[in-house]
């Protein structure tokens, strides 16, 4: 199962553990936060409402925390066990579509641009083919360049579209 698995390639690849409640904690608040900055930077949540919106969209989603159904939360961590960053992915082995849906990939500022997040995606590409997963999904807000790039790389496609323009 997903959950457990040491999902390390090589020594020195880094490692996807079960995020622990400790940094569980600190993930919600970054990303709290984090989140509701990208919804207002995306013009689409007003700084007012943000955090309030971000909160309890994270709160819909995860009601039971690291142990909501169907969702798993990883750290990505180094050799010395420091997290770099974070991966949430929500794999329901019962649709039909054998869908999974990334929420959340990232890595502190230090540590992108290395090639970490290409190799977490290659990594969740082979254990979720294992578990029968024929798609892996994710949403990237247009005006972040650097994961869209990344994601073209990895074959990813635009599935949906919308689109805005500012008057």
């Amino acid at each position: 199962m997903l959950k457990g698995l040491n999902l390390q390639k090589k020594k020195t690849s880094p490692l996807l553990k079960p995020m622990s409640e400790q940094d569980f904690e600190e993930y919600k608040s970054y990303t709290i936060n984090h989140y509701a900055m990208e919804k207002v930077k995306a013009g689409l949540w007003t700084v007012a409402e943000a955090m309030e919106k971000a909160e309890e969209q994270f709160q819909r989603l995860l009601p039971n925390g690291l142990n909501s159904t169907n969702h798993y939360l990883w750290s990505i961590v180094n050799e010395e066990k420091d997290v770099m960053g974070w991966l949430w992915v929500y794999i329901d082995r019962e649709h039909p579509l054998k869908d999974a849906f990334i929420y959340d990939i990232g890595l502190y500022e230090a540590y992108q641009g290395q090639g970490i997040g290409k190799w977490v995606l290659k990594t969740l590409e082979e254990e979720a083919e294992e578990l029968g997963v024929k798609k892996l999904s994710l949403h990237v807000f247009a005006h972040n360049k650097t994961a869209i790039r990344l994601y073209e790389k990895m074959n990813y496609e635009v599935t949906d579209l919308h689109m805005s323009k500012r008057l």
